[in-house]
């Protein structure tokens, strides 16, 4: 039975040398990064900034779930959380009440992981 495989990897042309394919890359790269930046800028800042709100409520948890908990971290996430939603406040539109509630629910949860890692 003949073998019918590819090779894993092949060899770039002959005629296509390191630097041409770093020109290439570069400019495909680039145009990725243009169309990134395009679509951003589509969407509402108020919308992106509350991404990154959660985000940082994300990551607060995170440390929080830690075994042992890594307190300070969590606390430079959340307090950087709740930061931007005392400066952007109500500028963020229909996502300010839920951010205040995730916030609330965030730094209760400290609370209460760094009452327990003190017994």
């Amino acid at each position: 039975m003949p073998d019918d495989r590819q090779p894993t990897t092949a060899a770039p042309p002959d005629d296509q040398g390191d630097d041409e394919l770093d020109a290439v890359s570069e400019a495909e790269l680039r145009a990725e990064l243009d169309d990134a930046r395009r679509r951003l800028a589509e969407v509402p800042a108020a919308q992106v900034v509350a991404n990154h709100a959660m985000g940082l409520f994300e990551l607060g948890a995170i440390h929080l779930s830690r075994h042992p908990p890594a307190l300070d971290e969590a606390s430079v996430a959340i307090d950087a959380m709740a930061a931007v939603i005392e400066v952007v406040g109500d500028r963020l539109g229909p996502n300010a009440a839920v951010l205040r509630d995730a916030l609330a629910q965030i730094q209760l949860a400290f609370v209460q992981v760094r009452s327990q890692a003190e017994e």
